[in-house]
């Protein structure tokens, strides 16, 4: 008696099923890397501090970097600036920009600010923040011995 069903070989279908295993496979690795690449897109911020450690009381420059991306990412536009000072102290910085147009507007890569500490250990963050949303961060640590004057 039959049954109507064609008998497959057993070879056959593990291959299939390999194929099918692999296809998947693929799509989830090409999800992994869209979602790579869109990171790799966006800048990475550095925060640097001249001198990184000095004696009270102390004039320190520092300086924050956008490096790597497209220069014209609309969230790195006109962002405001937060700075932390790791002193008990933090200002805030927003600029008057004109409205970004797509390919044509450019954001600023290099920031510079001058900070004066007094004794401790002071770990200073930098926020670059569009509207309330937090586009990217950096921390750096400055340390200030005490000087003559805080004997």
């Amino acid at each position: 008696m039959t049954t109507g069903r064609r008998l497959v070989p057993a070879g056959f279908a593990c291959l299939v099923f390999a194929a099918a295993v692999a296809l998947s496979a693929q799509d989830k690795s090409k999800d992994k890397d869209s979602g790579d690449k869109e990171k790799e897109k966006r800048p990475k911020l550095t925060l640097t501090a001249r001198p990184p450690i000095a004696m009270s009381p102390a004039r320190v420059s520092l300086t924050a970097e956008l490096a790597g991306g497209p220069d014209d990412l609309e969230d790195f536009y006109c962002p405001t600036i937060e700075w932390d000072w790791g002193d008990g102290t933090s200002s805030e910085t927003t600029s008057d920009c004109d409205p970004y147009e797509a390919g044509k507007s450019t954001f600023r890569r290099r920031f510079t600010v001058e900070h004066v500490f007094r004794a401790g250990y002071h770990r200073v963050s930098l926020r670059l923040k569009k509207h309330d949303k937090q586009i990217s961060s950096a921390t750096v640590v400055v340390d200030v011995r005490p000087g003559i004057r805080d004997l």
